[in-house]
């Protein structure tokens, strides 16, 4: 939702752009903090998306040998040479992540992927993401706080839902720490967070269909209020329920990962 990026003399004169949903963090410490978390190496291959105005870029570049960030708005693009401590290190894709190629840029190293994502475009952008897993070592995010406590949410709680099951099918899921709205210039209306994305190399359960896991898990959350019985009414019978070992009268929030796979598996290609 929000750019990581941060305020100096020499970038008084950019405006922050609501089309891509810029608000500059100023907060040192909170960039120190996502620095530690990332806990880059001197060979990683990082790449940042949305890198802004540096504020995250400089301490990461000079960190790593090599650092590639993804930005689509050319004006900040151009300057970033210009904002960090080793440019020779940078190499700077002017593209839109939702639509790039990240395997691309996976070489003989898997990608440790870092920045923030705009609210408008962080749930596709995520799954974009995970979808190219095998070349993703982790990803370390800031979005807004209460999608983070979707996205890393256990069963049997108010925040877990579709997003929680399927990233988590792809990803162990873990939230780090809190931003509070304070830290950006101009501040955001909301509280954001930073957290942790790891690809399963040999994800713990395997789906017979992905595709019919997540159509599954985005039909019985657009009805959570509804028992499984209701929700799957014409899907799944007595005997489908039984094969997959969920009580049908069971609402979505309270199934495992393990017994989503299991219903979908029950119901295979039926969505």
């Amino acid at each position: 939702m929000y750019q990581i990026n941060a305020l100096n003399p020499k970038d008084e004169g950019h405006q922050a752009r609501k089309r891509f949903g810029q608000n500059f963090l100023h907060d040192q410490r909170v960039i120190e903090k996502i620095v530690r978390a990332v806990n880059p190496r001197r060979d990683d291959n990082v790449v940042e998306i949305g890198p802004g105005l540096a504020a995250l870029t400089s301490p990461l570049i000079a960190e790593v040998d090599h650092l590639t960030v993804v930005e689509l708005d050319r004006d900040l693009a151009a300057g970033l040479p210009n904002r960090v401590p080793h440019p020779e290190r940078l190499t700077i894709v002017e593209a839109d992540a939702l639509k790039f190629d990240f395997s691309s840029l996976a070489t003989e190293k898997p990608l440790r992927v870092v920045g923030n994502l705009p609210y408008n475009i962080s749930t596709p952008l995520l799954f974009h993401l995970v979808q190219q897993g095998k070349v993703v070592e982790d990803m370390h995010f800031m979005l807004q706080k209460e999608v983070v406590e979707r996205i890393t949410a256990a069963p049997n709680s108010k925040e877990y839902g579709r997003l929680s099951v399927m990233l988590q099918y792809y990803c162990k899921a873990t939230y780090l720490f809190e931003v509070p709205a304070g830290a950006f210039n101009p501040p955001p209306k909301v509280t954001s967070a930073v957290f942790r994305l790891v690809p399963y190399l040999d994800k713990p359960i395997i789906a017979k269909s992905e595709k019919n896991l997540a159509a599954l898990v985005a039909h019985v959350f657009t009805q959570r209020r509804k028992t499984l019985r209701n929700s799957l009414k014409g899907k799944l019978d007595e005997a489908g329920f039984a094969q997959a070992g969920v009580d049908p009268m069971a609402r979505p929030e309270t199934l495992s990962l393990t017994q989503f796979v299991a219903l979908s598996d029950a119901c295979i290609e039926l969505f």
